[in-house]
């Protein structure tokens, strides 16, 4: 079982540079979160929340205030962190195995050992009997599978998760959420996911980071007091959902939505999206 890290934040600001003047993403951000939690981060388009996890992750830096894990300042990427994307970002010509074995490079584990993890990660997500098929032979779901065990096979003290499962429909999703509820049981790992889905927020998080935007910061904390397995369709659980919604209805509609660009500023160019 990996070590469940505690992570504290505190003080935390964050602008660029945008055409010679300033752009504050994240302001005057304070969380803490505890060995073993499950923390949802929720919040509109360029609130930051992307920002705040490639902090965490380390990669990026030149921010003010203190992100601490167990106690020490975070500088850079390092193993005791993971994260899954997105896009899995697998490379297509090594096979299941392979890619999952790349997070475990720089581990100073045996040969043997590796593939003892290795096995244990791929039973860990469910892709027993496909050790050897190729990223194109897979599904979007069990690609997503992946990407996690290669998150999890070094046995990092906290995983990162930023929108893992937006690609993906409706049915994979709500099993593949599932199934990150099982792993984080099983590994009993701190875990950060950042997603646009309320009820995903709310089905996974011990409880909810509701963020506003431009320039982001936390407006409101809210605890989600239900035991697992959740029922989506109990009225706990919707009164919890409505509870988080009810902070965006809140927000002005101009802080919503993102605001519009000139002619010369495409959007595939502004300086603070990123693609990793």
């Amino acid at each position: 079982m990996a070590h469940a890290g505690t992570l504290v934040i505190q003080g935390l600001n964050k602008q660029y540079e945008v055409q010679g003047q300033a752009l504050p993403v994240l302001q005057d951000i304070h969380l803490t979160i505890e060995p073993g939690e499950f923390v949802s981060i929720v919040g509109s388009s360029g609130c930051g929340k992307s920002t705040l996890l490639r902090l965490i992750i380390g990669l990026e830096e030149g921010y003010q205030g203190e992100i601490l894990l167990d106690g020490t300042r975070i500088k850079g990427t390092n193993l005791n962190r993971g994260i899954v994307f997105q896009e899995h970002r697998l490379f297509p010509w090594l096979t299941v195995e392979k890619n999952i074995a790349l997070g475990l490079l720089n581990s100073g584990l045996t040969e043997g050992q590796q593939r003892h993890t290795i096995r244990e990660h791929i039973e860990l997500v469910g892709l027993q009997g496909f050790e050897t098929a190729y990223p194109h032979q897979l599904s979007g779901g069990m690609s997503q599978r992946v990407a996690i065990a290669r998150a999890l096979v070094n046995r990092p003290d906290i995983l990162l998760l930023d929108e893992p499962f937006g690609a993906l429909d409706a049915m994979t999703r709500a099993h593949l959420q599932q199934e990150l509820h099982r792993i984080w049981e099983k590994e009993g790992i701190t875990m950060i996911l950042v997603t646009h889905d309320v009820e995903e927020a709310v089905y996974l998080g011990d409880k909810v980071v509701v963020m506003e935007p431009r320039p982001g910061r936390i407006r409101r904390i809210v605890p989600v007091p239900l035991a697992h397995p959740r029922d989506r369709a109990a009225y706990a659980f919707s009164v919890v959902k409505d509870s988080v919604l009810r902070e965006f209805a809140e927000q002005p509609v101009a802080d919503r939505i993102e605001p519009p660009l000139k002619p010369s500023e495409p959007r595939a160019g502004l300086p603070w999206q990123f693609a990793v």
